[in-house]
């Protein structure tokens, strides 16, 4: 080609050198300032992708943060779904995988329940109203740990479940355990918030470093939601590594007053516990006259405190003897409702005696409850009739 020709860009005509295309009018000067053009828009468009690819790599961590967060707070919002127990989970059902070895006892006695009224040692207000009465000798129990119920069998004594003021070790172990990844958690979500920090400020204004801020905000108000809990955890975690404490048991009566415990007396042998008190409580529940059984079948009621509902009375029946194959010891079964916080309430008939220590339930099952016997209370004890 002639060196002083050019060809047109566009159709491709050849001609001498001129400012437009004689074939087709392309104007020289403005197509090569249009060329120019797409190649700075291009330059900004590579630019932009690999900013782009910067803020996608924060993100992903920005994802990680998220599941820290999600996994701080369940570790410290889990085990409220009772709200009658602040901390430890299922205190009240810690000997649950006992009772899946029982197996059927025959019943001690046929004898049948006494008929009301031929007792001269029953008080007027059990005969006329055994339900009330033995509400009123029901009491609410609280300690730093959890909840439970219990009844006076005497002037000033409560029972009520070991397990209700006494910490079980393999739980207090595993609350320990989340105290301390709860607070590892912690440590982290504020090593990565500082992180998050940082790449902000590396960041050039724009949306990309606002969302960011936006982000870290919300990090920061759920850390501050969850330190106040790991303080809480930390607290109950030293009042558990202490121990009991009589001073720290509060018994609630039926009429709304409140008190702590003087003395308190744990069964070895049983799921079983004897606090002492001072009060003006005269209700007292009393177990049935000698050579007395519950039949089965038999109408029964438990009165107890469940998720923190005091005093509240469900019904059912008494569904038979079991005997515990790991220590032979015999446990009364019944459908009447036993949930958290029933624990050492007492199981009643329709006449007002009690039979039994509320003590737990089966797991995975519909209301599969079971009580110790009133006659190893007496004997646990000593107390006398």
């Amino acid at each position: 080609m002639d060196e002083n020709k050019i060809r047109c860009p566009k159709c491709k005509h050849e001609q001498n050198e001129q400012l437009e295309c004689e074939a087709c009018g392309l104007i020289f000067a403005r197509y090569e300032q249009a060329q120019q053009r797409q190649k700075n828009q291009e330059e900004i468009l590579r630019a932009g992708q690999e900013q782009r690819k910067k803020t996608t790599v924060g993100f992903f961590q920005i994802i990680i943060l998220v599941l820290v967060t999600a996994s701080v707070t369940y570790y410290f919002s889990q085990g409220k779904t009772d709200p009658g127990k602040p901390g430890l989970e299922a205190i009240e059902t810690t000997e649950l995988t006992e009772t899946k070895q029982l197996t059927i006892a025959e019943p001690r006695s046929a004898a049948h329940p006494p008929v009301p009224g031929e007792r001269d040692d029953v008080p007027q207000a059990l005969q006329t109203s055994p339900l009330e009465h033995a509400r009123n000798a029901t009491v609410s129990i609280e300690t730093p740990w959890g909840v439970g119920s219990g009844f006076f069998v005497k002037e000033n004594n409560v029972i009520t479940n070991k397990h209700v003021v006494e910490v079980n070790k393999e739980e207090l172990e595993k609350f320990r355990g989340k105290v301390t990844t709860g607070r590892e958690l912690l440590r982290l979500e504020k090593e990565k918030i500082k992180d998050m920090y940082q790449q902000m400020n590396a960041l050039p204004s724009g949306p990309s470093k606002r969302q960011l801020g936006i982000l870290i905000s919300r990090f920061e108000e759920e850390l501050a939601k969850n330190l106040p809990l790991l303080e809480k955890a930390e607290e109950r975690l030293e009042n558990l590594d202490r121990g009991i404490q009589p001073g720290d048991i509060k018994i609630i009566m039926a009429d709304g007053t409140e008190t702590t415990a003087n003395y308190l007396v744990v069964s070895q042998n049983h799921d079983l516990a004897m606090i002492s008190l001072y009060s003006n409580v005269t209700s007292f529940l009393r177990k049935p006259a000698k050579n007395t059984v519950i039949q089965q079948g038999d109408k029964v009621y438990t009165i107890g405190s469940p998720v923190g509902l005091r005093h509240t009375v469900t019904a059912g029946v008494f569904s038979g003897y079991r005997k515990k194959d790991s220590d032979g010891s015999i446990l009364l079964q019944t459908d009447a409702a036993i949930n958290p916080g029933n624990s050492g309430g007492p199981l009643i008939d329709e006449q007002g005696f009690v039979h039994g220590v509320n003590t737990m339930i089966l797991q995975d099952t519909e209301g599969i409850g079971f009580a110790i016997p009133i006659e190893t209370v007496y004997e646990e004890f000593r107390l006398t009739f």
